[in-house]
């Protein structure tokens, strides 16, 4: 059996409309999980496979927040092409969310600049 090409895997990992969804949200910058799933309306287990699809293409990478794991572009997910290609083919869509429990939807309230204080002459 032949090894597969990386081109052919890229294009492979692309020929799905999910995963093309999926690559122009994260275009936008890192997202977990459950905004990705909140997004695209697709149970949990649908969204960590094709996650799993794209990373093993070299499209995407993970790091790990906490409970959470945030999914990006890597640098060959970047490219240009890509950027033509996910243009045209997804619509913008919403970065914050409502029933979306991640840092990015709701970002932390306890945040606060510190009060200043007053001296007293």
């Amino acid at each position: 059996m032949k090894a597969t090409s990386p081109l052919i895997q890229y294009l492979k990992a692309m020929a799905h409309p999910d995963r093309l969804r999926i690559l122009a949200i994260l275009r936008k910058g890192p997202a977990c999980v459950c905004h990705l799933q909140r997004l695209l309306n697709r149970p949990q287990p649908y969204i960590s496979q094709q996650l799993r699809l794209l990373r093993q293409a070299g499209l995407v990478s993970a790091r790990r927040q906490g409970q959470l794991v945030f999914y990006e572009l890597t640098e060959l997910g970047q490219l240009r092409w890509m950027d033509l290609l996910l243009r045209s083919a997804v619509p913008a869509l919403p970065r914050r969310l409502s029933g979306c429990p991640c840092p990015t939807c709701h970002p932390n309230p306890r945040k606060r600049s510190p009060k200043r204080l007053r001296r007293r002459i």
